[in-house]
């Protein structure tokens, strides 16, 4: 591997030990053998890198979620929320991370123009994925989904014990396509 790509995987192993707001830049050399210069020279900033890791990090997360075969219907749903509280339980310092990084772009308007970029994606990816024969609908499904990950995430973060199940979550999805 060449110094971008060290940086980039020691970004990552950084933003799980430590978190982002906690990660130095020295912290990221240290990790990935590099030198300071390299991360200005590949990418710019250390917050650039660190978004760039947080969103390679999503992505394999997604890959991994997406690569279980929704199949139609709540059984589906619950397969795929059961498979979300596991990451969340699993990988807590992805997720910590990645709610450090969303407060982190609200001062900075070309991170949160990059992240966005990546919201958009993702809300595709989860309408296309979990929707695919509804088409029209297919977006806004992946928008509720979504917002649902973000929220469930923040629960089982702040309180494990007491954040909704994978069944409690598509039982109240059901309860409001019913309302």
């Amino acid at each position: 591997m060449g110094h971008r790509e060290d940086l980039l995987e020691g970004a990552k192993r950084c933003l799980i030990e430590r978190g982002y707001s906690r990660t130095t830049a020295r912290d990221i050399v240290e990790a990935s053998h590099t030198n300071l210069g390299s991360i200005g020279y590949h990418y710019g900033t250390k917050d650039k890198l660190l978004l760039q890791a947080m969103v390679e990090m999503s992505g394999e997360l997604a890959e991994r979620m997406m690569a279980v075969d929704p199949g139609d219907g709540e059984a589906a749903l619950l397969r795929f929320w059961e498979g979300m509280i596991a990451s969340f339980r699993a990988d807590p310092g992805l997720w910590r991370a990645n709610l450090e990084i969303l407060v982190q772009t609200l001062h900075d308007p070309e991170l949160r123009t990059s992240l966005a970029d990546t919201q958009e994606r993702a809300r595709d990816g989860l309408g296309r994925h979990l929707t695919p024969t509804a088409a029209d609908a297919s977006r806004a499904a992946g928008s509720i989904h979504y917002a649902l990950i973000m929220g469930v995430m923040a629960q089982h973060l702040l309180d494990p014990d007491r954040a909704p199940s994978a069944e409690e979550v598509v039982r109240g999805l059901r309860a409001v396509a019913a309302a």
